[in-house]
């Protein structure tokens, strides 16, 4: 090592000055390079360096969740990402997952948790913002699992509109949507999945003491004063 120290010493010694110049130079320049790097690393860092808030919103299909996610984001400034949207966008896309995703609403099934856990982690990293109200997930315990292993960020809200099937059940085929699964078979099967799958995860977060049950039965307005309180504290 001495040795290696020594050559070097006596090869800058001997080198003419404008190549003194040039290594100077190369020098300053990794400095400054590195000086610039290290400024990137630290922002991004410094970016994620505060845990986004996670919100929950569940409900069966009709409910109302979409409606009362827009007012509480629009009023308590949370980003609104409706699971239900971003699959559908992910149809749009052609993407390798769009056929799958396809074919697996339009039965009224549950989406792979890890392809829907990917585009949330994806969205939440890209977020502008770090108040993040999640509609219509985890569907089931699967979701829950795959979000906690793969995001792992614990919900501080989950909010659960309440709703009898049968009110249900007749918001979904006159809200007029286009959307592929508002028919009453597929409804049907959508609510029979929501009380297998579903419920289990009221029943965690309850156990949690997370889950705050709305009464999703009056108008628009009547609805979301009964959840004005939960984010107004």
């Amino acid at each position: 090592m001495f040795r290696r120290v020594s050559s070097l010493s006596t090869l800058i010694s001997a080198a003419k000055p404008s190549l003194l110049n040039q290594v100077a130079y190369g020098l300053n320049f990794l400095e400054a390079f590195s000086t610039e790097v290290l400024k990137q690393a630290e922002a991004r860092i410094l970016s994620k360096a505060r845990t986004p808030t996670i919100n929950f919103v569940l409900g069966g299909p009709g409910v109302g969740k979409g409606t009362q996610c827009t007012r509480i984001a629009e009023t308590y400034g949370f980003t609104h990402l409706s699971v239900g949207d971003l699959l559908r966008k992910e149809i749009s896309s052609n993407s390798e997952d769009g056929d799958m995703i396809l074919e697996t609403i339009a039965k009224g099934k549950i989406v792979s948790s890890e392809v829907t856990v990917k585009l949330l982690k994806s969205v939440i990293e890209s977020g502008e913002t770090d108040k993040f109200l999640i509609d219509g997930f985890p569907r089931s315990e699967e979701n829950r699992v795959a979000y906690e292993q793969i995001i792992g960020i614990e919900p501080e809200v989950v909010l659960f509109f309440d709703c009898n099937e049968e009110e249900m059940m007749n918001r979904v085929l006159h809200r007029n949507q286009g959307r592929i699964d508002d028919n009453i078979d597929t409804t049907k099967e959508r609510l029979k999945v929501f009380e297998a799958y579903t419920l289990p995860v009221i029943r965690y977060y309850t156990e949690k003491g997370k889950l705050y049950k709305i009464n999703a039965i009056g108008t628009e307005d009547e609805i979301f004063e009964r959840v004005r309180p939960i984010f107004a504290k």
